[in-house]
């Protein structure tokens, strides 16, 4: 025992690639046996995270979730911006250009779309449960565009950590969405093809929610959904905390 938690200690990087691969080993064997496929194992995984963030910092008292915890130290730096973005790089990698030129002025309209409507959406949620100040309506609002945006947005704007917390749940909550109704609707909006994949990743956003939900339909359509929905973040990340902020200060005021 003391030998494995050395090794832990010592490498805590390699350990928690291991401890993902067994956490992702696990959920995709129980996609496969208790759900017949119907929900994706990434989708299982980001549950399984939530579940030991949360089990962790009760336990622990502390704010980072498992990373409080010595031994799992490293998941920090695995699931840092860092590794996140080369992540992200690395499957737009796998994009064939002449594919993605077919979007077009579709794609562009689907990015549009897809950064407004759920901005729409999740601020008025935020006056639902009596948030009034700008900031927090804006905040919660963008983390309904990406659970990346929310945070970006509350951080830039100076929202309080409770209202942040409240935007990343909400992101996360349509991560999970969009991961396991993906393969449910795919055959019913002609989700088939890298141009729809490009539009439905412009529309949802969510990279982690695209990439799974595409994942569990036809994983040769990842680059492409993932792509766009990329692309979405960024733009979330521009115009929520600034053009998206002023609309919704002249509406709500202060």
């Amino acid at each position: 025992m003391e030998v494995l938690t050395h090794a832990f200690l010592a490498n805590g990087l390699l350990a928690a690639f291991a401890i993902v691969g067994l956490v992702m080993w696990l959920s995709n064997a129980i996609s496969k046996r208790l759900f017949f496929g119907r929900i994706h194992g990434s989708a299982i995984a980001i549950v399984i995270g939530l579940a030991a963030a949360f089990a962790a910092g009760l336990w622990t008292g502390g704010e980072k979730g498992v990373v409080d915890i010595p031994l799992f130290a490293g998941i920090g730096l695995m699931g840092g911006a860092m590794l996140r973005d080369f992540a992200i790089v690395a499957t737009a990698f796998e994009v064939d250009v002449s594919q993605a030129r077919k979007a077009g002025a579709i794609g562009a309209v689907a990015l549009t779309l897809g950064t407004i409507l759920p901005f729409i959406v999740g601020s008025v949620l935020a006056v639902a449960f009596g948030y009034t100040d700008a900031v927090s309506i804006t905040t919660i609002g963008a983390g309904a565009v990406t659970y990346i945006v929310g945070p970006v947005t509350g951080a830039a704007l100076g929202a309080n950590s409770a209202v942040i917390a409240l935007s990343i749940a909400t992101g996360v909550f349509k991560a999970v969405l969009v991961m396991i109704g993906t393969p449910i609707v795919a055959k019913m909006i002609g989700l088939d093809n890298p141009r729809s994949a490009m539009v439905f990743g412009g529309l949802m956003g969510t990279v982690s929610g695209v990439s799974g939900g595409l994942a569990a339909t036809d994983r040769r359509l990842v680059p492409y959904g993932a792509l766009t929905a990329t692309f979405h973040t960024g733009l979330g990340c521009l115009v929520a905390p600034s053009v998206l902020y002023l609309i919704v200060r002249a509406i709500a005021g202060g």
